[in-house]
């Protein structure tokens, strides 16, 4: 009996604990190529591909993309997204290193002098929700 009620007792921990978020994408000028969106749970390697801890791309809408990611643990998150117009997976800069195409950020903007902090764009995940990410 003690078995049965550790078991049912660990169902709410092992299968609720994860959820899902959705991404919308606002601000999508066109529906030429693909959002890349990064998402990252602590500050050192944040806006570095290789340090996120998910990336994804998904066929861009104009208007609004919508992007859905499930299974996500609880946690603190930021995400940053640009509009990969011409589909070469990288963000296009120019000579500057400005950037060329559309990005947003959850919650922080970038600033005269380079992108927000992941201080600045982290939100805390604990359970389904949506978060609008707008890209200029």
């Amino acid at each position: 009996m003690k078995k049965w009620f550790f078991l049912l007792a660990m169902i709410p921990i092992l299968g609720f604990s994860q959820h899902r978020l959705t991404v919308m994408v606002e601000g999508v000028k066109s529906s030429e190529g693909n959002i890349s969106i990064g998402l990252y749970n602590q500050v050192d390697g944040f806006l570095k591909p290789e340090k996120g801890f998910l990336g994804l791309s998904v066929k861009a809408v104009k208007g609004t993309t919508t992007a859905l990611i499930e299974n996500l643990p609880y946690g603190s998150y930021a995400i940053a997204v640009f509009h990969d117009e011409n589909g070469n997976q990288k963000m296009d800069t120019n000579f500057f290193g400005i950037p060329k195409e559309a990005l947003g950020f959850s919650i922080g903007k970038l600033k005269t002098f380079g992108p927000p902090s992941y201080k600045e764009c982290a939100f805390s995940f604990t359970g389904d929700m949506e978060v609008k990410v707008p890209i200029e």
